[in-house]
């Protein structure tokens, strides 16, 4: 039995050395922009850093760059934006034998096969409230290839996020031409954190598949953050993905009473954020925000709060049911809050989801499909230059 044991174990860490890990949501910037240091530096907080990601087996990333909603009020976002994209890009280029940008399906591959991590840069909130199509095609020239829609749980001014209703409801006419622009670049369109009518709206006129990289279920916890069934088929009919959050607040609703109850408030609150001073300058944003990152879970929660493993893939397999496992993806959010199931310190602890997967009877096919296929597919769509 022993033998047998030891066995499983190898089986299991083979297949998620062989496997492509694809993460769809990694913040890796944020903290060395206010607190320094380097990715490459192994740290002792926090949920992430390049040893750790290694350690845990991820191939690649969406190298996300977050613009908190504190940049908003005075309409810094763009700044900010450039300003973290700058350092990314700094920060790889210091770590050629650790990581590498790519820029397209064909670049994930290469660089992965030579044991780099592959970095697909992501701007997680707004790169301007207003939608200047100048500015994102200035954004794609600096090599984001990745963005997301809606201005995080902030409202811009062209599409609707899940958590700050716009006067105008989904899209309006110019975020039509945003989603159009972005496909004739080839940026995939992440729909994470847009409203229900965002989402359908950017389905009916977008011509590539879109992704929601960081999600949840509704009939796992009804919040604005997680999406109905219905949605999830219209968004697997034109060919894109749910990335499942690693957090348990996303899928278990005793840690995501257990928070709200802790914090006084639900966590995409922007109520404070609306209060502030709109002449404040971006140095005083700064030091507003310098100690939110990294972001991390709840460390206090105790194990009744905290989901297992097992019960962080249920709302995976519920997705695959209604989908297909053709749609599903890995979005953690690694130092963006999430709190991990029982067992999961940090990125290290990644293969501990595949050996649980294998233990549920998941296929080598579908755990292949999950961990990374599925994302490389419609991040290659997205970005091909004839689609």
């Amino acid at each position: 039995m022993k033998y047998l044991l030891l066995l499983s174990a190898a089986a299991f860490a083979q297949l998620h050395e062989k496997a492509l890990i694809f993460d769809g949501h990694v913040h890796m910037i944020n903290r060395q922009f206010y607190k320094g240091g380097s990715i490459a530096d192994r740290f002792n907080d926090g949920q992430v850093d390049l040893p750790r990601a290694k350690e845990g087996g991820i191939d690649a990333m969406f190298f996300s760059i977050f613009v908190e909603e504190q940049y908003y009020p005075a309409r810094h976002e763009t700044r900010h934006t450039l300003r973290l994209l700058d350092l990314a890009k700094t920060q790889i280029a210091a770590n050629p034998k650790l990581i590498e940008i790519a820029y397209n399906g064909g670049d994930v591959r290469r660089i992965a096969g030579t044991g780099k991590i592959a970095a697909v840069l992501d701007l997680e909130g707004g790169f301007d409230l207003d939608g200047d199509l100048g500015v994102l095609r200035e954004l794609h020239r600096g090599g984001l290839r990745v963005m997301q829609l809606p201005a995080h749980n902030w409202a811009n001014n062209f599409a609707e996020s899940c958590c700050a209703k716009g006067p105008f409801g989904g899209l309006n006419e110019h975020g039509k031409k945003v989603v159009a622009e972005m496909n004739r670049l080839g940026i995939l369109i992440n729909i994470s954190h847009a409203s229900e009518r965002t989402i359908r709206d950017v389905l009916a006129v977008s011509t590539r598949p879109v992704v929601a990289t960081h999600h949840g279920l509704k009939r796992f916890n009804d919040i604005p953050r997680t999406m109905s069934d219905d949605l999830l088929k219209e968004l697997a009919a034109k060919g894109g993905v749910i990335g499942f959050h690693s957090g348990c607040e996303f899928h278990y609703r005793p840690m995501f009473d257990f928070r709200t109850k802790q914090a006084g408030r639900v966590f995409w609150d922007t109520t404070a954020v609306a209060k502030q001073p709109k002449d404040m300058s971006i140095l005083e944003v700064d030091a507003l925000v310098k100690d939110h990152h990294p972001m991390m879970g709840v460390a206090n929660a105790p194990d009744s709060a905290r989901c297992t493993i097992d019960q962080w893939l249920e709302p995976v397999e519920a997705a695959i049911a209604i989908a297909g496992e053709d749609h599903v993806a890995l979005g953690s959010d690694l130092d963006g809050g999430p709190t991990f199931p029982i067992g999961i310190r940090d990125a290290r602890d990644f293969p501990k989801l595949t050996a649980t997967m294998q233990k549920r009877g998941w296929s080598e096919t579908r755990i292949r499909k999950f961990l990374g296929e599925n994302l490389l597919r419609t991040f290659t769509a997205a970005t091909r230059t004839n689609p």
